[in-house]
């Protein structure tokens, strides 16, 4: 067993990273190995960087069973407000979908609202950014698919689209290194592009042009997990503009209370 292979079985031993996708794991080892670290270094330093990324971000184990069984139940109600109250339930185990909660409908609204009816979503990086299907504007025929670092999440998301309406498929992917060839109408790439930087560095510039959907949703944050500003809002708009400075693309700036926002279309006419 090459020593990257040995960093991966280190690595997946820990139950906080066994379901995470093998190719981000592997990245992430590489980049460690090639900086000249002992072994038990690379391994300690690719843990913190899929803390960093990924289970920072989660309230810890997460009930996907559960949840599962709620929207079923749910969804036999034919009650639209049934399944809404457990999406948002479930979506508060995840920060980024819990610091949306407090602006969900008007987010989506503003956003994707002028292009409705939408019949086609690429999430990228997504997290449990799905659940918030109901209150997008898709089409009754809508296909969604999404892209996501852990394969358990991404299960119960391919369980869970069906109870929400749509059909369509979920992932676990390395988009950074391997960014998702679907075409869609519209592409989601919701407070992820400084995770996946940290990911690997200068992938988010290969993201935005190889994706193949016309329409763009990016978003960032604007305070950290902590709740502090820090001027990241000034940042992150500096960081956007550098990346599609040349492109030629259009671009529509908003600003909510959680999150700054650009609508990017690729083909202005």
């Amino acid at each position: 067993m090459d020593e990257l292979e040995a960093l991966l079985e280190a690595v997946r031993k820990s139950a906080k990273y066994r379901e995470v996708c093998t190719e981000v794991i592997r990245g992430i080892g590489a980049q460690e190995l090639s900086k000249g670290r002992g072994f038990r270094e690379a391994v300690k330093a690719t843990k913190g960087k899929l803390h960093q990324v990924g289970a920072a971000y989660l309230a810890g184990r997460l009930s996907y069973g559960r949840w599962l069984e709620q929207l079923e139940l749910a969804s036999r109600t034919g009650q639209p407000g049934h399944v809404r109250a457990v999406c948002r339930e479930a979506m508060r185990s995840h920060s980024s979908t819990r610091e949306r909660l407090s602006i969900l409908e008007r987010f989506f609204a503003e956003t994707l609202g002028p292009l409705a009816p939408i019949s086609s979503v690429l999430d990228v990086a997504c997290g449990l950014n799905p659940l918030a299907i109901p209150w997008m504007p898709l089409a009754s025929s809508a296909r969604y698919y999404g892209c996501e670092m852990y394969t358990d999440m991404a299960e119960f998301l391919n369980a869970a689209l069906p109870l929400l309406g749509v059909h369509g498929t979920v992932e676990a992917r390395d988009v950074t290194r391997s960014p998702p060839t679907v075409k869609a109408d519209v592409a989601l790439i919701l407070k992820s592009l400084p995770c996946l930087e940290q990911v690997a560095p200068s992938s988010s510039a290969r993201l935005l042009s190889e994706v193949r959907c016309d329409i763009l949703l990016v978003t960032y944050p604007v305070h950290s997990l902590g709740g502090k500003g820090k001027g990241m809002l000034r940042n992150y708009e500096g960081q956007f503009w550098a990346l599609v400075k040349g492109q030629g693309w259009s671009v529509k700036r908003l600003v909510f209370e959680t999150e700054l926002a650009f609508i990017v279309n690729k083909n202005p006419a």
